[in-house]
């Protein structure tokens, strides 16, 4: 069973940025693919990013590409979501997941409790 734990959401103006961290609960951390989602209020959980396991390969989706980053650092067991140029938009809660490198939620077998993200205009 694996545990993840995101911190570092909070509040922050129009073009801010946060970075947001995984922190997960097994050495073994390393050998899932993580991947970053986020849910508004009203609206649908949406991908955002991903990382997979080794090389770590990334894949973005188009609305943050350029502007946010994911990482990892095994050694920490951590994963990390730096968002820069943040616009209204980005509000949600955003959750942290662990399971199979892809976009669609419902293959990740671990979540997060998530993380609120605030943007103001």
């Amino acid at each position: 069973q694996v545990q993840l734990v995101e911190s570092g959401g909070g509040l922050v103006q129009t073009g801010g940025s946060l970075r947001l961290s995984c922190a997960a609960s097994v050495r073994t951390f390393g050998s899932y693919a993580v991947g970053w989602f986020r849910q508004a209020s009203g609206k649908d959980r949406e991908f955002v990013a991903h990382i997979s396991t080794g090389s770590g390969i990334r894949y973005y989706a188009g609305s943050v590409k350029g502007r946010f980053t994911i990482s990892r650092d095994n050694a920490k067991n951590t994963v990390y979501l730096q968002m820069n140029s943040l616009k209204p938009d980005d509000t949600a809660v955003y959750y942290c997941a662990a399971g199979d490198y892809s976009t669609n939620w419902s293959t990740y077998d671990y979540w997060g409790q998530g993380t609120q993200v605030t943007v103001s205009s």
